[in-house]
């Protein structure tokens, strides 16, 4: 019978206990060559400085990445009036920031074509003063308002380059815009107008008295 102090001598087992250490250092090789190569692969420690593209032109931005191993990508555009097509809005990550070798860099430029925005629900719905402020808060411009028949202050339509629009038809950005708004001078003069105008058909349409000669 094999007592414990039997089975663990290294003199009775020594092939056991040669075999448990050659698994024991496989096992720390194995393990320690596995970080070694992640390290490698992923080039830990090693990290490029993002460079700050800004308001640089495209081409431009695109060259400065590369000489830091990096990649721009244009995921995004906007429009600033103020800068010039093509010019960099924003990055991500932004310059400053340490990446790895190869990291492509996500970029927002400004285009030349102006958004096109909805019309907000204003016409016969409210107020001058009201579809005044609403469309001038989304960037529209206005010009002198129209005047129709109507109800005082109240608006009727609004008109773009002579076209009449509705609510939800798009229009660009910072569009000049005219509004049709009510004048109950206009609506008052128009239905005197169209009261004459009455008198006058029905007196036409009278026939002119006739004289009995037989009466002389």
């Amino acid at each position: 019978m094999v007592t414990l102090k039997d089975f663990f001598s290294f003199k009775n087992n020594r092939f056991f206990w040669l075999n448990i250490i050659g698994m024991v250092v496989a096992i720390v090789v194995i393990v320690y060559g596995t970080l070694w190569g992640l390290d490698i692969y992923t080039h830990h420690g090693e990290s490029y400085v993002v460079p700050n593209i800004k308001n640089k032109e495209l081409s431009q931005a695109q060259i400065l990445l590369s000489q830091q191993s990096m990649q721009g990508v244009v995921i995004d555009s906007s429009y600033v009036k103020e800068l010039p097509a093509g010019i960099v809005l924003d990055q991500t990550p932004a310059g400053g920031m340490r990446v790895k070798k190869g990291r492509t860099i996500y970029l927002t430029i400004n285009t030349n074509e102006v958004p096109r925005v909805k019309i907000p629900d204003v016409i016969d719905n409210s107020s001058m003063r009201q579809a005044a402020a609403k469309l001038k808060a989304m960037g529209f411009r206005l010009t002198e308002p129209e005047m129709v028949a109507g109800e005082q202050d109240w608006v009727y339509g609004i008109k773009y380059r002579g076209r009449s629009l509705k609510a939800g038809d798009k229009v660009p950005s910072e569009a000049l815009l005219t509004l049709c708004i009510g004048s109950t001078q206009i609506r008052d003069s128009l239905s005197m107008d169209s009261l004459n105008m009455q008198i006058e058909m029905d007196a036409a349409g009278e026939e002119a008295p006739t004289v009995d000669d037989s009466w002389f």
